[in-house]
């Protein structure tokens, strides 16, 4: 029995060192270019000494804006698509375990009892006529010696599943963060847009007003009356609109974030929105291989290079070993104290001698391990080219929104001219209507370039992998 336990621990100790055929794992070379862009469209990007990285600010010291933040806490709570990615999570980690448990034997323990009563004819004299017999066995069921790393490689390809998975889980959580900022800012835009539109009615209707009037003494004339009708019907027809967008907005809003957001937490307008923080994208682009579907891709390559052991460990033996420990006695009493142990072994060895599903496995594990390593490379790119778009729009924003400034300053005094002109009868009406036109769409472009600034500052943050949790 002390022999054989001792051929047991020596197997023990061979599966412990066993080997593994995986190949050999290197990280590589990322497919972009070491530095950031140069050039005229990124001159207004902050300086790296002056302005923070992603990678050292938590979310809500980036999202600085209050009630936006109390939206997002919400959608981390609420949100289902982030919560079936951490329902992912939770069964790759299972998953992980179940693998995990094929390195250890399974012990099966099995107890029997019987009685069996005996004829007089074949007792001694005082003998008991009925006989109890109780038996127990203890056994370690169809256990693989993992000598060439089948097992370990396995376990360690769905390790990286799991480690996938969890990046993904947090790319999911950015992304969330990011489109819930996206919607908020969306809203406060669109109902500043609205607020124009109402402006520019009423406005319009007063004016019209005034000329129904003048035409109707004769003082205007019918062309006159219906160019100031046009300007009132487009105002009317705005309106609308935007109370259909506003509406919309919202819906979009109480769905990333799981439940209906509180009036008193929705925007007003895009000015009483605190923007984000200025982000740097700091010194290299080999910060982009810490954004979390960089590194969900790269686990996933690990994990092909396990699964690529797998499928070489099947051209080698396989060793199952079945071994148990019975013990038997005929009274109760003597069960566990009087009854005798045997250790009985049932080895298994499996051969292979040719199999052509074991070269197809092997092959569709390499071409599997080519294609992930694409898939990684192009992540990388992907991210590299959402990120230098972002550094264009940041680059080049604050001038665009400059302009345009000045541009609605321009248009507001041409029209203020105009409708001078015209009222002391030196000017047609018609250039009063071209500069309202103008107007009206300038101030339109003016709203949404402020809303492209502090939507490109989210996506920058998104792009480049978010912050801390």
């Amino acid at each position: 029995m002390n022999r054989r336990l001792l051929i047991l621990l020596a197997g023990i100790s061979l599966f412990l060192g066993a080997c593994s055929l995986a190949p050999k794992y290197q990280q590589p070379r990322a497919p972009i270019p070491a530095q950031w862009p140069q050039g005229e469209a990124y001159k207004d990007t902050p300086a790296i000494s002056g302005t923070p990285t992603v990678q050292s600010l938590k979310w809500q010291e980036f999202f600085t804006d209050e009630k936006l933040q109390e939206i997002i806490e919400t959608a981390l709570s609420n949100n289902r698509d982030l919560r079936l990615a951490a329902l992912n999570v939770e069964r790759a980690r299972a998953l992980y375990g179940i693998q995990r448990a094929e390195l250890f034997p399974a012990v099966n323990a099995v107890g029997a009892g019987g009685k069996q009563r005996r004829s007089a004819d074949l007792i001694g004299p005082g003998d008991s006529r009925t006989i109890e017999q109780y038996s127990v066995g203890l056994g370690v069921a169809s256990w693989e010696i993992d000598f060439f790393g089948r097992i370990r490689s396995l376990k360690d390809q769905a390790l990286e599943a799991y480690l996938a998975t969890e990046q993904a889980r947090r790319s999911a959580q950015i992304a969330l963060m990011a489109e819930v900022a996206r919607a908020y800012l969306t809203l406060a835009a669109d109902r500043e847009n609205l607020k124009l539109a109402r402006s520019t009615l009423e406005t319009q209707q007063e004016s019209y007003d005034l000329i129904r009037k003048s035409y109707q003494i004769g003082l205007a004339t019918e062309i006159d009356l219906r160019r100031s009708q046009t300007q009132v019907e487009a105002a009317r027809r705005d309106v609308p609109r935007y109370t259909q967008l506003t509406a919309q907005d919202l819906n979009a809003l109480n769905l990333l974030a799981g439940a209906p957001v509180p009036e008193d937490l929705l925007p007003v307008n895009l000015g009483g929105v605190m923007p984000p923080k200025e982000i740097s994208p700091g010194l290299s682009s080999e910060a982009l291989l810490n954004r979390p579907d960089i590194v969900a891709a790269e686990h996933r390559l690990k994990g092909s290079y396990a699964f690529i052991g797998a499928a070489r460990a099947a051209f080698f033996p396989r060793i199952a070993l079945t071994t148990s420990l019975g013990t038997a006695s005929d009274e109760l009493s003597g069960l566990f104290s009087s009854g005798s142990g045997t250790w009985n072994f049932a080895p298994r060895i499996v051969m292979p001698i040719f199999d052509a599903r074991t070269w197809a496995a092997l092959r569709v594990s390499e071409a599997d391990q080519k294609i992930i390593l694409t898939e990684y490379e192009k992540a990388i790119q992907t991210a590299f080219r959402e990120v230098t778009d972002a550094l264009a729009v940041q680059g080049t924003i604050n001038q665009q929104v400059s302009a345009q400034q000045s541009l609605v300053g321009a248009a507001a005094e041409t029209y203020r001219l105009s409708n001078k002109r015209y009222t002391i009868g030196i000017d047609h009406y018609l250039s009063v209507l071209d500069a309202h036109r103008s107007l009206y769409f300038q101030e339109q472009v003016l709203i949404s370039l402020r809303l492209a600034r502090l939507a490109n500052q989210v996506r920058l943050y998104a792009v480049l992998g978010g912050g801390t949790e």
